[in-house]
């Protein structure tokens, strides 16, 4: 049975790591924007050379050109069995060029998983960030600090935060996220889509309940 997903929910939220973490578990592709996009700017593609100039120019790539992009991987051998689209659709225009898409390639959506999150929450977990600047190994100082005060536990080099891991940063980008990508929930609703997902769990539970609904589903 195939499993063609969405992956939904704000910054921060962890849908990004749940969605490799079922894809790796179901050996379906994951498919995220920013990966997607490298792909075809290294396959040198015309829709990647395209892409390549809007991104060293430092903007986002057009709606219509992402779109086509995700045409192009959606036809790849790899999805047969299934997908996860994470990071895209982003807005309701984009959610409708998806559906074009899909009508295009007899393809459609099964399942839109939503994770929710507290706002709180979700500032804290930007704000706090911190990684290791010479393995990546990845804190939070407030959820998951160091063991040593600002010392990698892996390496024991000095852990760095990015220039927009701030309160001030995180809290525009959940605003923009509510403005343009919170309409999707909505729009998955009412297709009966929409599968809400607590996420101020661990990260194993949470998995863990997204596979068992999965595998409920699979059964019916």
């Amino acid at each position: 049975m195939k499993k063609r997903m969405i992956f939904l929910g704000p910054p921060g939220s962890g849908k990004g790591t749940q969605a490799s973490k079922v894809a790796e578990s179901l050996e379906i592709p994951h498919i995220d924007t920013g990966s997607m996009l490298r792909e075809e700017i290294a396959a040198g593609t015309e829709e990647g050379k395209i892409a390549e100039q809007y991104i060293n120019q430092g903007q986002l790539a057009p709606a219509g050109l992402v779109i086509q992009i995700i045409k192009n991987r959606l036809s790849r051998p790899d999805t047969k069995n299934g997908f996860i689209l994470d990071g895209f659709p982003r807005s309701l225009e984009q959610a409708k060029g998806l559906d074009e898409i899909l009508k295009d390639i007899d393809e459609q959506i099964d399942y839109v998983f939503n994770i929710d999150l507290d706002e709180r929450i979700l500032i804290d977990r930007m704000a706090y960030r911190r990684s290791c600047k010479k393995c990546g190994h990845k804190y939070n100082m407030k959820f998951n600090p160091p063991e040593n005060d600002n010392k990698c536990n892996i390496c024991g080099s000095e852990l760095v935060q990015r220039a927009d891991d701030n309160e001030e940063t995180a809290t525009k980008r959940i605003q923009t996220y509510k403005k343009e990508t919170e309409p999707l929930i909505n729009y998955y609703t009412e297709k009966r889509l929409i599968i809400n997902v607590d996420g101020d769990r661990e990260i194993y539970d949470i998995f863990e309940e997204i596979m068992e609904y999965l595998e409920t589903q699979a059964k019916i």
